[in-house]
């Protein structure tokens, strides 16, 4: 079986992440079998804007639509501004997440045997945040309003498409996981601001209709946002998917990485029912590119993410074989103290690869 993923480097770190990730792709590849990747390099992103004046071509953009995955380093340079002045990795991600529905942002936030939480005296965190992709205060990027520079306004858009095709999303990823940290229990949490905003109390009414399929299944757990922040960081064993609004859901996401040792541990995938595409969360880390320090875990675990989905869409018992196989080496590699400077350690950018690499093999056999 042959998958063909249109390799997205980027910016910044972005080709110093990627080309590791990729790296230790090939090496699960080979050390299981069964499938095929055949990568395909494509320019987008400030760099590209600057070379081209575009930051995605359409020629680029059909090819990622026809290939069976996006796989992305990081794109953006502070101050590469289209006409609106908005940095122009819009023009990249939002054409991409919008015209492919990838609707479900996934951003695991799972805390590594070896690597210190940004919180005290925590050592088990695993939960997920479910971000939702196409609407949101994100639908009025583009649009908006501004008025003789005196005015300016974006819209809240939710819709009850987008709501049920997101909650049933969640609900699907709690059954599939092992629960919650504290106890086991598999649970969804709505978070937004429906004691406020009726388009969030909308929201809420649909989420309460999905999770009604569920029953018996998952549990549901609500959560009002500001006080969700407050409990993720008191209390991060209480969560296991939480869904929200894309705005809310980029924000908490960020925050929850500095729970699992920063933005360099946490991977995320943008996933639709056709389409999907895997990044790391973190940007191009501009004053750190090219000196090799960034860390490749959070590109690594995105692999992994597009691996697995891979697998599960196209019935591949051997590239979910191979996905686990990834996650297992990157935990035993931090755990026998290989570590970029970020998280404590001392490894390079490429040297951190080759020991996944090393320890990928060695538990192959």
């Amino acid at each position: 079986m042959r998958f063909n993923i249109a390799n997205l480097a980027g910016d910044g770190v972005g080709p110093e992440v990627l080309k590791e990730g990729v790296k230790v792709l090939r090496a699960a590849e080979k050390a299981i079998g069964g499938f095929e990747l055949e990568f395909q390099d494509y320019a987008v992103g400030a760099n590209c804007y600057l070379q081209t004046g575009s930051a995605l071509s359409e020629d680029v953009f059909q090819e990622c639509k026809k290939a069976d995955a996006i796989y992305m380093g990081a794109i953006g340079i502070p101050g590469v501004v289209d006409s609106h002045g908005t940095e122009v990795t819009g023009h990249v991600m939002f054409k991409i997440r919008f015209d492919l529905e990838l609707f479900a942002g996934v951003r695991p936030i799972k805390l590594y045997p070896g690597v210190r939480s940004g919180l005290a005296d925590k050592s088990a965190i695993d939960f997920v945040v479910l971000r939702e992709n196409c609407e949101g205060l994100f639908a009025s990027y583009g649009g908006g309003t501004y008025t003789f520079d005196e005015v300016a306004t974006d819209t809240m858009v939710i819709t009850r498409k987008g709501s049920e095709r997101l909650f049933d999303y969640a609900f699907q990823l709690a059954q599939k996981r092992n629960g919650r940290v504290l106890d086991g229990k598999k649970m969804v949490t709505c978070s937004a601001k429906w004691n406020v905003f009726r388009s969030f109390a909308f929201f809420k009414k649909i989420f309460d209709e999905i999770a009604d399929k569920y029953e018996g299944q998952v549990q549901r757990d609500y959560a009002i946002i500001d006080a969700l922040t407050l409990w993720m960081v008191q209390q991060p064993e209480n969560f296991d998917v939480i869904v929200t609004e894309n705005m809310f859901g980029d924000i908490i996401s960020d925050m929850a990485a500095g729970f699992i040792g920063g933005m360099g541990m946490a991977p995320s995938g943008d996933i639709g029912f056709k389409h999907a595409m895997f990044q790391p969360s973190h940007g191009t880390a501009p004053t750190i590119a090219g000196k090799g320090i960034a860390n490749p875990v959070a590109a690594i675990l995105s692999g992994q993410m597009m691996l697995n989905w891979l697998g599960e869409r196209n019935n591949s018992g051997e590239a979910k074989m191979a996905a686990a196989l990834i996650e297992n080496a990157v935990a035993a590699t931090i755990l026998k103290g290989a570590k970029t400077t970020d998280i404590g350690g001392t490894s390079s950018t490429e040297s951190f690869g080759d020991a996944v690499v090393a320890s990928l093999n060695k538990l192959a056999g």
